[in-house]
């Protein structure tokens, strides 16, 4: 994964967001205990995290820095924080060389924190797209991709799914739904 596939998973939440930026986001985004606009918020919080880990060099923790989406900010101006941070993001893995690298749960290569922010994306665009009842999946490539990357012992199937499993999101046949999960970014 690299900084195509940051765009790529960008251009997919503003596909399935923009046209619903009149909606209420004070309501619960899918499951989680979170409003829509928080995880919003949020995607675009850990998106700026990922870039600044990987631009730092950070190799024994995380940066001390949050990002504070003001409480008064509408949807469409929150899809654009997280269109800068996800840019920032793809900006920085681009910049990056091969070998590089930062700290997140150990030290993580720049296709890791590729692989995180489409997570990111991805997973959060699906919780926020249920709580404004759209109906939207995340592409099947893309999840795929992530699963690769981040979950080597996913179930076999379809990939969607198989993300979405992964991330306690959903149940599958034979697999009840988890409530904690481990991504594995780091490398050895």
């Amino acid at each position: 994964m690299d900084a195509s596939s940051v765009e790529s998973a960008l251009d997919d939440l503003r596909r399935a967001l923009a046209p619903h930026t009149a909606a209420d986001w004070t309501v619960r985004a899918g499951d989680l205990d979170w409003t829509c606009r928080d995880t919003a918020a949020h995607i675009a919080h850990d998106l700026l995290a990922y870039a600044a880990q990987l631009a730092s060099g950070a190799d024994d923790g995380y940066l001390p820095l949050d990002l504070t989406v003001r409480p008064d900010a509408a949807p469409a101006e929150i899809l654009r924080v997280i269109t800068a941070a996800g840019t920032l993001l793809s900006t920085q893995l681009r910049a990056a060389k091969p070998d590089d690298r930062a700290w997140h749960w150990g030290p993580t290569d720049p296709s890791g924190f590729a692989a995180l922010g489409v997570n990111e994306i991805l997973l959060h665009t699906y919780d926020i797209t249920r709580g404004l009842r759209t109906g939207w999946l995340p592409p099947a490539t893309a999840c795929a991709a992530v699963l690769a990357r981040l979950f080597p012992d996913h179930p076999a199937g379809d990939p969607v799914q198989a993300l979405l499993w992964c991330t306690g999101r959903i149940a599958l046949p034979k697999l009840p739904r988890r409530t904690s999960w481990t991504l594995r970014a780091a490398v050895e």
